[in-house]
Order: C-alpha cells, then structure tokens, then sequence
C-alpha cells in the first residue's frame, strides 16, 4: 500500500487568475489616465468618469473664491442663532456637493456670513459670480395657503428626499418634518383638505401639490411627478431651502492659491519616484513577491484616485497626505506577507505551503493595522467637516484598498504565478540560493 500523507492545500489560483488581475488593473489606469463618458440606458443622461485632470483640488492648491452673503430682504440684524443655523444649511449644501475645501465664518455683529471655497475641476474662466451659482439658490423657502398665509417655513422640514411609493412604484418626494414643524403642518392640513398648499423659493412656485387629509404624524410625501430626475431636482430645492432667510452675495473675489499648481508638479514627481524606488526595493528584496507587490501598489493608487476624481471629492492637503499613510500601509502589508513567505520556505515548508501560510500568518497583522486606521478614519467623517473629511475620505478609501488589493489580489496573482514550473523556484520567493549537490 502506497504511504499516504496529509499536506497543506496552496493557494487555489488558475494560471491565468494573473492575467485577469492585471488587465483590470491596467482598466483602471486607463480610467484613471482617460476618464470616460457611459451613456445610461433608457436615459438621455451620461455617467461621467472624471480621470486625474480633472480632480478638484482645493484652495490651498488652486485658488478659490471668496464670498460674502447677507439677508436679502430681512429687517435688522439677523440673531445669532438664525446665523448658525444658515451657516449649518450652507455647510450641508457643501458637503452634498463633495465641497470639502472650504471655510464659512459668521459675523454676528454685521450679520454676514463669509465662506470661501474652491474652484471647480473644469473652471476656465475664473469668474467668482460664475462659480456661486453651484451653490445654488440661497432663497427662503416657504409652504403657503390659498389666502397666501405661509404655513410652513424652509427651517420646519429636517429633511426632504426622493424615493418611491411602495403602493405603486411611482416616484414620491418625501418630507420629514422637526417637531415644531410638526404642530404646524397638522394644523394646516387640517383646514386644508382638498386645497393646494403652494411650495416657493422666494416669489417663485415651485410645487402645488394639494391636500388629501390632515397629516399629524411629521411625515408627508408629495407624489405626482413625471420621473424620478423631477422628484430628486424638487427634494433638493426644498433641501437647499432650508435657510431661516434669503441669502444674496454682496460682495465676491478670487482667492489665490497658497501652495500653487507648480508646487503641485513636484509633489507629483516626488510621488513618482518614490513610488519607483519602492518598487526597486521590493523587486530585489523579494523577487517575485516584490513584482506582485508592485502591481498591487499600482491597484492602491490608481483606486484612491478614482475614488477621488469621479465622485468629484476635494483634493486638500490633507487629503494628500491621508493618501501618502494609506500607501504607506499598502507597502507595511506586502512587505509583512513577503518576509512571512521567507519565514516558512527556510523552515522548509513546500512552496505551496509556505504561500498559504505567509498570507494566513500576516493576514492578522494586516487586519489589525487596517481596522484600527479605518475606525480612526470613520470617526473623522462623521465629526469632522471641512478638510477632515478630505483626510479622513482619502485615509479610509486607502485602508479599503489595502486590504482588497494588498492581500486578496496579491494572493491570486502570487498564487497564480506559482503554478507555473517555471516560477517554483524557492530563490524567486526570497530564500536564499540552494546549492546542488551531485
């Protein structure tokens, strides 16, 4: 009877896995290089993939714009609580437009409201009444009765959004209403049933939906519309409504930047080779590992940036550096997996063996380091604002990466080259160079 022994399954890879990894890392490059426009089915709209180019950095790297606002029509002094709560609207907006860049400040004594911010990735001409206009109308919302009373001010609804009506499918603006708001609302509709009660931003009408029956519950939903694009133009106008008051720029200017696009050049070049020194350093480190790492690494940054430039986040400073730390770790992991694969093949393991127990011994390494960067990245996004989110956005985007491309692709293409005979030479994995004997 043949001896028969228990071995440790390799990595379970085809020869090709390799070949696929790369071609969708060369995909993303080229997105990343190119952009491309995707037509949407069904819809006269495109999908825009914004490539490197046209990543939006932010003031400190491209200038921006300065802006003053004040109340438009508003009697006296705004309080200082309408203030914040107009500054809180803007910051909102800002936000939703992935406006991370930007400072709002509040003058208390005069009533202003300062708020700098950068320009777009597209901007040519530089014109800062041009680039206000993203930021949309800084108008009073209002909710008013047949007799023009106003029932409902822009401040009374906590949130306003699309969704769709699950009796018949048809696409509903949702309304949540604040406590106060609440009151109000149940009032109004109340004496209102079978009346329009007309939405407006300022003087002008933008919904007449009518009144089916008293509403107390601080939920409402206005149905009605044509498609699902009118539903969502119609939540963020009652969104951006939101202001105690009306706003108008009284005063705009361009704001120079402080870094510069030719500071930005050599931080671009620095990257570069530094990027080709690491990835010298791990070739002839560890070979074969240290080539797999390479791609892995590419993988890293080409997806960082495209989560930057086609969700149009701002690019800051900090942003940069959230990117530096994560590729950072990405090197921290290959190099912990390669030196794991070193460890194993002198003890004598199998190649195959060795492969499988260098990524499962670094795996909880890799893990821990990751997880606790990550939950610190979360923690800055949900109470920071402004720049933090810029880092915090780029840092957690990174640790993601890290760990898809830095140990799941570079377990399939590692385990992927290892089928080939070729490739099985234990020196090619770091160990030192066997010596025959005859």
């Amino acid at each position: 009877m043949a001896k028969r022994s228990f071995s440790r399954a390799g990595i379970k890879a085809r020869p090709y896995t390799f070949f696929i990894v790369v071609g969708i890392i060369l995909i993303g490059l080229l997105l990343c290089i190119f952009g491309a426009s995707i037509p949407i089915p069904g819809q006269t709209d495109i999908f825009q993939l914004y490539n490197v180019s046209e990543i939006r950095f932010g003031i400190d790297i491209r200038g921006g714009v300065e802006a003053v606002f004040a109340p438009k029509g508003y009697d006296g002094t705004p309080s200082a609580a309408d203030l914040d709560s107009a500054r809180s609207v803007i910051e909102l907006r800002m936000d939703n437009l992935q406006i991370l860049d930007r400072d709002v400040t509040v003058d208390k004594n005069n009533g202003r409201i300062l708020v700098r911010f950068p320009w777009k990735s597209d901007e040519t001409d530089f014109n800062p009444e041009s680039a206000l206009k993203e930021l949309g109308e800084m108008a009073r919302l209002t909710f008013v009765d047949p007799d023009g009373k106003v029932v409902l001010e822009g401040t009374d609804v906590s949130e306003s959004f699309a969704a769709v009506n699950p009796d018949d499918g048809q696409p509903i603006v949702s309304l949540e209403l604040t406590a106060d708001g609440t009151k109000k609302f149940a009032e109004a509709t109340g004496r209102l049933v079978g009346q329009i009660i007309s939405i407006k931003m300022d003087e002008m009408v933008i919904s007449e939906p009518s009144v089916r029956s008293q509403i107390t519950g601080g939920s409402a939903y206005i149905d009605g519309m044509a498609d699902v694009a009118e539903a969502v133009a119609l939540a963020e106008k009652i969104n951006a409504g939101a202001l105690p008051f009306a706003m108008e720029s009284i005063n705009s200017s361009s704001i120079s930047p402080t870094l510069g696009q030719d500071a930005l050049a050599v931080m671009l070049k620095a990257g570069l080779f530094a990027m080709l020194a690491i990835c010298l350093f791990m070739l002839i480190v560890y070979r074969l590992p240290g080539f797999v790492a390479c791609f892995a690494l590419l993988a890293q940054v080409v997806g960082i940036l495209l989560a930057i430039s086609i969700p149009q986040q701002t690019l800051t400073l900090q942003g940069i550096a959230g990117i530096i730390l994560s590729i950072g770790m990405g090197v921290d992991a290959n190099v912990i997996i390669s030196e794991r694969i070193k460890e194993e093949l002198k003890t004598g393991c199998s190649l195959q063996t060795a492969l499988s127990n260098g990524f499962t011994r670094a795996f909880s390494s890799v893990l821990d380091g990751n997880v606790t960067v990550a939950i610190a990245a979360v923690v800055l996004m949900v109470f920071g604002s402004g720049s933090m989110l810029s880092f915090g956005y780029s840092l957690l985007t990174g640790v993601i990466l890290n760990g898809l491309t830095g140990v799941t692709a570079s377990r399939l293409m590692i385990g992927s080259l290892s089928q080939f005979k070729r490739l099985q030479n234990p020196w090619l994995y770091g160990k030192g160079r066997v010596k025959e004997s005859v």
